[in-house]
């Protein structure tokens, strides 16, 4: 027991089993303390096995298994200590009986040491050290905590493993499910192509059934046919050779009387033709002598006219259409002379830009009207601190002023008769303070309207003697614009509702009563009747849809006020008027021509005369 024991804190020197040092001893440099003693060699027993024993300070043997040591732990400890108190009583009879068998044998020094080194293993094999003893405790609690949670940790890992292998068989069982349900569709998809292969043969079966005795019923439908249409056109030719005879019979017959019928009615035209010929020669024949007459009444009385008017300072319808033309061909030589000079374009360019605006702000309220009348006028006459405009440009300024009240009446009084009294006033008060502006203002009208300013057929010549250069001319100055639809002129229609909207400002602007004195006559009120005068003197001018539309919007805009200033005289007049689109004024024609928008403006004349003798006698 002695050697074993022994030999875990020893150390072999020089291959010396019987030379041992504490392995827990210090060396002295390259060389170590080595103690030295002799044992007698004994047989060798058969070779044990020996548990390792406990470190010396209560710590655990690496090569001790935790199971051993943990599950008879309270044996070792028993062990231990009886061990080790028999290792105390042998280790000192042994050391006596070693040392006194080998004391003539070692040096005293060797002694000492090996007594030393005895002394100081009893010394440490019978220190009972509590950090042992509580290390010992602390790892068997940690093995029975570790026993418990590998215990806890198996039974969940068991009970995951079992949810795996119930959710692996489920969803085994669901594949297994869908597959078989897959299967089913697919067999069910077969079978359905199968019904439908047999439905479609069988159908096809039956179709080749059904045609095959169709075309054997056509066959034989075909051969009665063949034999019913024999003996139909056997019929056939025998009732057509009855029917020719009777026909060539009838021909002859009805050639007889046809012969007979166009003698006659050729007879019958020729007088018919010869009496349509004398009455139309003599109708021709009394309108052109009516006619002749009606000119030389015509030229009778304007020569009259004239004369008077000359004495009076009036003017013929003549004069006034060239008045306007020739103011109107100096208007077009100043706006080319404006245009060509580019500072001259420019002034006058920044002056339209702000009259057009204002015209266009224009409503039904006095101070509005009255507040744009001061903006205009200051653009014509600016104050004296900005200085007077270019006479260059005093007219081009005047043309553009009146161009943009002419096109706003075309475009507002169209929609709405009620815009046209703006409109008229501010042309009023223009008219009635910039003289020059009246001229202007009459000549830019001409231009949009043509001759029903006046009213005048336009002459085959201009004023100034020379013809139209060619049909596109006389158009235009008649007052026809081209619509821009295929450079094409505008329809009669859109034309007569164009000068209708611009003449209903010009009747506004007679019908104003003036404070501060009268305007040029082409503006007093007097041109009112002059316009319907003139209108009804020309028989092409009533027969034009045109005028029909003109006629209404003057008696609109004051026809009511006319028959209370003219009293009877134009009681006359809207007599004649009213017998013009009812009856007629001769030949079987009327106010407004034959036209469809005619016979509406005509219809339209014939209530509003009615509606103003109506008012009238109501008053």
């Amino acid at each position: 027991m002695l050697i074993p024991e022994l030999a875990r804190g020893w150390t072999h020197q020089h291959h010396n089993p019987f030379c041992l040092v504490p392995s827990y001893l210090p060396t002295f440099g390259s060389k170590s303390v080595t103690m030295r003693f002799g044992v007698p060699r004994t047989a060798s027993p058969s070779p044990t096995r020996w548990q390792a024993r406990p470190s010396t300070y209560g710590l655990r043997s690496a090569y001790d298994s935790d199971s051993d040591s943990f599950s008879s732990e309270s044996d070792e400890e028993l062990s231990y200590s009886i061990s080790g108190d028999e290792f105390s009583s042998n280790s000192d009879d042994e050391h006596d009986q070693r040392t006194n068998l080998s004391k003539s044998q070692r040096s005293p020094e060797e002694i000492r040491q090996l007594e030393e080194t005895i002394a100081s293993i009893r010394l440490r094999t019978r220190h009972h050290d509590p950090y042992e003893e509580w290390e010992k405790q602390t790892r068997k609690e940690a093995f029975m905590t570790a026993r418990k949670e590998q215990s806890t940790n198996l039974s969940h890992f068991n009970e995951i493993q079992e949810r795996r292998r119930l959710a692996e068989a489920q969803k085994l069982s669901a594949q297994r499910e869908s597959e078989a349900a897959q299967i089913q569709a697919r067999l069910q998809q077969l079978r359905l192509q199968q019904q439908e292969t047999e439905r479609r043969m069988r159908h096809d079966w039956e179709l080749r059934q059904k045609n095959l005795w169709n075309r054997i019923e056509t066959v034989i439908k075909q051969e009665e046919d063949k034999v019913a249409q024999r003996l139909a056109e056997e019929q056939r030719k025998r009732d057509e050779e009855e029917r020719k005879r009777r026909d060539e019979e009838m021909k002859k017959r009805l050639a007889e009387e046809r012969r007979r019928a166009e003698e006659e009615r050729l007879r019958r035209e020729e007088e018919e033709r010869k009496r349509l010929e004398e009455e139309k020669r003599r109708k021709e024949e009394e309108e052109e002598r009516l006619r002749q007459e009606e000119e030389r009444q015509k030229k009778e009385r304007l020569e009259a006219e004239r004369k008077q008017r000359l004495q009076i300072g009036l003017l013929t319808a003549e004069d006034d259409w060239y008045a306007a033309r020739d103011t109107l061909k100096r208007l077009k030589s100043q706006m080319a002379m404006v245009k060509g000079d580019k500072p001259l374009k420019v002034e006058w360019g920044k002056w339209r830009r702000q009259i057009r605006p204002k015209i266009g702000q224009l409503t039904n309220d006095s101070e509005a009207i009255d507040r744009i009348t001061q903006e205009l006028l200051s653009i014509i006459n600016p104050p004296a601190s900005h200085g007077q405009h270019n006479p260059k440009i005093y007219l081009a300024i005047l043309s553009s002023l009146a161009k943009d009240i002419i096109l706003q009446a075309e475009t507002e009084t169209t929609t709405g008769a009620h815009s046209a009294g703006p409109l008229a006033r501010v042309a009023f008060n223009i008219l009635a303070t910039v003289p020059d502006f009246s001229e202007v203002f009459f000549a830019k009208l001409v231009q949009r309207v043509g001759g029903w300013l006046i009213p005048i057929m336009v002459p085959g010549r201009d004023f100034d003697g020379r013809e139209w250069t060619d049909r596109g001319e006389r158009m235009k100055a008649m007052g026809f614009r081209k619509s821009g639809d295929h450079d094409a002129y505008e329809s009669e229609a859109e034309f007569a509702a164009r000068v209708a909207g611009i003449m209903r400002v010009y009747f506004s602007i007679l019908k104003i009563v003036p404070t501060r004195g009268p305007l040029k006559p082409s503006y007093q009120l007097p041109r009112y009747w002059t316009w319907f005068a003139r209108l009804l003197g020309e028989r092409a001018l009533m027969e034009s849809a045109v005028a029909a539309h003109l006629m209404h919007a003057a008696l609109d805009v004051m026809g009511e006020d006319a028959l209370k200033i003219w009293g009877a005289q134009f009681f006359k007049m809207l007599a004649l008027v009213y017998e013009g689109v009812t009856t007629g004024i001769g030949a079987d024609k009327f106010i407004g021509g034959t036209a469809p928008h005619g016979k509406s403006a005509r219809v339209r004349v014939q209530l509003k005369i009615e509606e103003i003798i109506k008012e009238h006698f109501k008053t």
